[in-house]
């Protein structure tokens, strides 16, 4: 019987794909808007519908093969997902830019990355009348040799691309640099809307106008379904929580108003928000995003916890076949091994069914079809594979 059950959010409770759009719309204004690249300024707009979101992603993601790639090496943060997409596209164009003035592609990468400098890069391109496409298609093939490079050398590998391309030393390149933090708040503007932006961010978006898309997100169940699941799980006498690369607000407002939050432990809720406050306090030991398990421990510990007691803990953990986590991704399969807790894959996230292979090759102890099959866990009527 388990005496505790940690939940990741997307691909389990709520569907990804305002997420993935969301980080495709972050890369395109970053490459396309005036106050930044503005490789094509008159194509941006604050307000695209459907159908040009979709063909945004479809572009930025390639029909998702980019995105695909980059989760199965556990990345599973869309602001990683946005920062690594975006830098590629820039390495190119400072390629191009090499070409004729060397100097100059040097001289770029040795400063901060922002947004100054980005619009400093789009005048340079303009003097030189120099014209650039987005090559998308060519993200795969830059990772050539290094097919199973993990999450950690993803995160830092531009600035080893950038020395063998530009022939300098260059460390711009990284999570929590200046350019991954350009990259989180245009993805947070366009994710939360202006007026919860400035609210929560305390800051000026970059760009005025959008209505956000926390209010649009899509339960991958019936949450009357979900709902009553909880409740019962909760009933047994198991604590639940959640481990979640969302932050605080995305994750409270929508499980609240689809009536699940309350079923949670609020000391087991562990966001993006207290994982990004333990990487500003403890550098040496980040990043701490999943797959690395600082998310699930710190749920399982309980957020009253400090930080420094969660990162010393020695694992596999005592009484891990008591504690199920529950994830869509093999970033939170690798971190409930790394904790030697048992772990339950659903089949909801980015490619439904077709993830059920990989995650028998991986050695998932359970494989959902949705959520609410984790009570055939519990009665003891789906067995441990």
């Amino acid at each position: 019987m388990y005496k505790m059950i940690l939940f990741d959010v997307d691909g389990v409770f709520l569907s990804e794909e305002r997420c993935f759009d969301t980080t495709a719309l972050t890369v395109w204004e970053m490459l396309n808007a005036s106050h930044f690249l503005g490789l094509s300024p008159e194509s941006f707009t604050v307000s695209p519908d459907d159908e040009m979101i979709k063909r945004i992603r479809q572009e930025v993601f390639q029909q998702d093969r980019i995105l695909d790639w980059l989760k199965t090496r556990g990345v599973n943060s869309n602001w990683d997902m946005a920062y690594m997409i975006f830098s590629a596209q820039l390495l190119f164009i400072l390629k191009k830019i090499a070409e004729q003035k060397p100097q100059v592609a040097q001289q770029f990468l040795q400063g901060e990355i922002n947004a100054h400098s980005l619009q400093a890069l789009k005048k340079l391109l303009q003097n030189h009348n120099l014209s650039f496409s987005p090559q998308f298609d060519q993200f795969i093939s830059l990772f050539h040799g290094r097919e199973e490079i993990d999450k950690h050398e993803l995160l830092v590998y531009w600035n080893q691309l950038a020395e063998e391309w530009f022939g300098v030393k260059v460390q711009v390149f990284s999570r929590n640099s200046a350019l991954w933090e350009l990259g989180r708040s245009v993805f947070q503007e366009w994710y939360l809307g202006d007026e919860l932006y400035k609210q929560v961010e305390q800051k000026i978006p970059y760009s005025s106008g959008k209505k956000g898309f926390l209010s649009q997100e899509i339960p991958l169940a019936d949450p009357r379904q979900i709902q009553d699941v909880l409740k019962q799980l909760k009933e047994k006498g198991i604590t639940l929580g959640i481990g979640t690369g969302r932050t605080e607000l995305e994750t409270v407002v929508p499980l609240t108003e689809l009536g699940f939050y309350s079923c949670f432990d609020s000391n087991r809720v562990v966001t993006a928000s207290q994982v990004v406050a333990a990487e500003s306090a403890h550098p040496a030991h980040a990043p701490l995003g999943k797959p690395e398990p600082f998310t699930y421990i710190k749920g399982y510990l309980g957020r009253d916890q400090s930080d420094e007691t969660c990162l010393s803990l020695s694992l596999p953990i005592q009484d891990g076949s008591e504690v199920l986590i529950v994830g869509d991704s093999v970033a939170d399969l690798i971190a409930a091994r790394k904790m030697g807790c048992h772990f339950a894959a659903t089949l909801t996230g980015l490619t439904g069914q077709a993830a059920r292979s990989k995650f028998e090759e991986l050695g998932a102890d359970y494989i959902l079809n949705d959520v609410t099959e984790i009570l055939q866990i519990v009665s003891g009527d789906l067995a441990s594979r």
